[in-house]
C-alpha cells in the first residue's frame, strides 16, 4: 500500500502541547485580565465568572488564589498603587525644585499613558470605597512630599515655610486634575502638557513662557 508523502513545501502541523502554568504565572495572568475587566465594567458590573472565562480556567482556580472578587480586586488596587507611587516617588529624587516638579507631571501622565486600565480603576473606574479611599491615600502621600520640597524652599526664599500645605494641596490637585483629563484627549503630548503644567506652576500667570519646555532654567 503506497503511503502518502507531503507535498513539496509542506510540513505537518502538529499542535504544541499546553505549557502548564506555575502559581505565580497564573495569579499574576488572573490579575491582568481582571485589571482589564475593572477597567472595563468597573467592580460591580464585573463577575467572576467572567474573569475565570477570558483566563480559561474554572471559578474555584480563581476563589483558591483570591478568596473572591473583593480580594482580587484588592489586590489590582494595591499593584497599581504600588507602581504609581513608585514612579512619583523615584521623580522626586531629583536636586533641583523645578526639575522635580517636571518629573512629578511627567510620571503620572507616563503612569496614564502605559497603564490606562489600572489608572481608570484608581480613579473612576469602580464603585468601591475602597478603590476611592486608594486614591485620595496616594494624593495625600504626594502632597505630603510636595510640601517637605516647597517648605524647604520656601525657607530659603524668605517666606513663610507654614503656607507650604495650602501651595502643595493646589500644585498636585492641578497636575490631578488636568493629567484626568488628558487622558481622554490624550493631545498634545504628555511632554508639552507636562511642560505647561510646570509653566504655570513655577512661574504664575503674570510670568508665563511663550513656548515652554521641559529642562527650563531653574
Amino acid at each position: 500500500m503506497a503511503v502518502e508523502r507531503p507535498i513539496d513545501g509542506e510540513r505537518e502541523v502538529r499542535a504544541a502541547p499546553r505549557t502548564r502554568m506555575t502559581g505565580p504565572q497564573r495569579r499574576l495572568q488572573l490579575i491582568e485580565v481582571a485589571r482589564g475587566l475593572f477597567a472595563e465594567r468597573g467592580f460591580e458590573g464585573t463577575s467572576i465568572e467572567e474573569i475565570a472565562q477570558r483566563a480559561s480556567v474554572s471559578k474555584p482556580v480563581v476563589y483558591e488564589h483570591f478568596g473572591g472578587k473583593e480580594g482580587l480586586f484588592a489586590v489590582v488596587v494595591d499593584r497599581e498603587m504600588e507602581t504609581l507611587l513608585e514612579m512619583i516617588t523615584s521623580s522626586l529624587t531629583k536636586n533641583r525644585s523645578r526639575s522635580r516638579l517636571e518629573q512629578v507631571a511627567l510620571a503620572l501622565l507616563t503612569y496614564m499613558e502605559e497603564r490606562t486600565d489600572g489608572f481608570r480603576i484608581l480613579v473612576h473606574g469602580s464603585t468601591s470605597p475602597a478603590g476611592d479611599a486608594k486614591y485620595s491615600s496616594l494624593l495625600n502621600d504626594a502632597i505630603s512630599q510636595v510640601e517637605h520640597i516647597l517648605a524647604g524652599d520656601f525657607d530659603r526664599r524668605g517666606f513663610d515655610p507654614t503656607l507650604a500645605p495650602l501651595y502643595a494641596q493646589a500644585l498636585v490637585g492641578m497636575v490631578s486634575v488636568t493629567a484626568q483629563w488628558w487622558l481622554d484627549v490624550r493631545e498634545p503630548s504628555k511632554e508639552v502638557v507636562a511642560a505647561h503644567l510646570v509653566n504655570l506652576c513655577w512661574n504664575g500667570l503674570t510670568n508665563l513662557e511663550i513656548d515652554p519646555q521641559l529642562g527650563g532654567r531653574e
